[in-house]
């Protein structure tokens, strides 16, 4: 059991160090960006991927700048640039190969996999990731249903320590529907 802890111990700190580490290494990551610690970034071509300025990329994603899937076969290993823009966000589980390149104000849903060209101003989902709307159109979806769904203030999450009969509240309140909280 004690060992299992400090294995996690160590994989926490190891996983913050290399952050450092790949930025050393060349990886380029702008200003206000909140990268989950158990997100993966291609160690062994980290200065090819850079990542813009208030960008989110949420647990468990991938970032590669390589394709090993031919090493054996051809002696060679596909290579490729990742440019992630400004305020872009990379919803959980979803894997970006390389020769991406995501343009500003993008949300890429989660579990996509994401290739190529994607377009500014857009949301993307799928595997592989296709073009659903404008991110325009996205935000203005759920404002009008905002206006007609149960919204909930800051006082309804962990964050703010929402107490147990909120908690219990929100499932009555949520069941077979969506809700917003703040």
């Amino acid at each position: 059991m004690r060992f299992l802890l400090l294995k996690k111990i160590f994989s926490i700190i190891r996983r913050d160090c290399n952050l450092k580490k790949l930025k050393k290494m060349g990886l380029k990551i702008g200003e206000d960006c909140n990268i989950s610690s158990n997100c993966e970034i291609d160690y062994s071509h980290c200065f090819l991927i850079s990542i813009g300025n208030k960008v989110t990329i949420t647990t468990k994603c991938i970032i590669l700048a390589h394709d090993a899937s031919m090493k054996r076969d051809l002696g060679y290993t596909k290579i490729g640039k990742v440019k992630i823009d400004d305020n872009v966000f990379i919803g959980v589980n979803s894997v970006v190969l390389p020769n991406t390149h995501i343009g500003e104000n993008t949300i890429i849903g989660a579990g996509s996999v994401v290739c190529g060209e994607i377009k500014p101003n857009s949301v993307y989902v799928g595997a592989p990731a296709r073009f659903v709307c404008t991110k325009e159109e996205f935000l203005n979806k759920h404002k009008k249903k905002m206006t007609k769904d149960v919204t909930f203030d800051e006082s309804w999450t962990v964050r703010k320590n929402v107490t147990n009969e909120q908690k219990e509240k929100m499932k009555e309140i949520l069941e077979g529907r969506i809700g917003y909280v703040e």
